[in-house]
């Protein structure tokens, strides 16, 4: 099915569909064209989502939102100590946008009020479009999107990796704190400490211990990626001195910051 006939529903009940028919349509689209890390350094993406503090209960339809998207070229970060803290992921505020890091070849905000309220297993509704403003305004298409949400670790195997993934024809990986659904023993907290995560008898994700003596990430399997392939990019993408993947790390980074410049105005 093409990209663009996915879509945005209007209404839960709607997504519900179309989550189910996405399960299957990504079982196919990994079947028949994997993402595989490249010799080359690949450009990966972040995206992230920041809220208007001050708001009660856990989302509301309305909420305002800055989504932020950045482009980054994968080098040497898992053999990097660190980056720069006060240049890199601090930045400093300007009068009209964030700072982009150095090491960041594009980055995008775009500000809106989300369609709907949280509810676990639909963030497709709340997030996905401002999401997909924020990629289609960066200047350099990322060739793997890392997003904050689950992706085959889902009720109906198709969480907001999947679904922005196949609207935008984009391979993703979804990172989190904790798996949605899917259950599994956590590794030892080594750096390239790796466990899987199983929804039934499949496994969805793995557990990724980033940094040593730190809690693992949950790298889940999204559009076009394997649970390995998952596991393998998020250790890449990262440093030993931090639990997130560069590029999730900036665009986390840069939506905060647009909030702030946002509230002193």
């Amino acid at each position: 099915m093409p990209a663009e006939s996915w879509g945005w529903p209007q209404s839960d009940e709607e997504l519900v569909e179309i989550q189910g028919r996405l399960a299957t349509a990504a079982g196919s689209a990994l079947s028949s064209d994997p993402w595989l890390w490249p010799g080359e350094q690949p450009i990966l993406g972040g995206c992230f989502v920041a809220y208007a503090r001050g708001g009660a209960g856990p989302g509301r339809a309305g909420d305002l939102a800055w989504a932020t998207a950045v482009a980054w070229r994968a080098g040497n970060a898992a053999d990097q100590d660190s980056r720069s803290m006060d240049h890199h992921l601090r930045g400093v505020l300007a009068r009209d946008r964030p700072r982009q890091a150095d090491d960041v070849l594009a980055q995008s905000v775009v500000t809106a009020c989300v369609p709907s309220a949280y509810v676990p297993g639909l963030l497709a509704r709340r997030e996905g479009p401002i999401l997909a403003a924020a990629l289609a305004a960066l200047d350099l298409r990322p060739e793997l999107l890392f997003i904050d949400a689950s992706g085959l670790d889902h009720p109906r195997g198709a969480g907001l990796a999947v679904h922005l993934g196949a609207v935008l024809d984009l391979p993703t990986v979804g990172v989190t704190r904790r798996p949605l659904v899917a259950v599994g023993e956590q590794p030892n907290l080594q750096r390239g400490g790796v466990a899987p995560l199983h929804l039934g008898d499949r496994c969805v994700a793995f557990w990724v211990c980033t940094r040593t003596g730190a809690r693992p990430l949950a790298a889940h399997a999204g559009w076009r990626t394997s649970p390995e392939t998952a596991a393998r990019v998020v250790l890449d993408a990262s440093t030993p001195a931090a639990r997130t993947p560069v590029p999730l790390q900036e665009a986390r980074r840069v939506a905060r910051e647009a909030r702030s410049l946002f509230a002193a105005r």
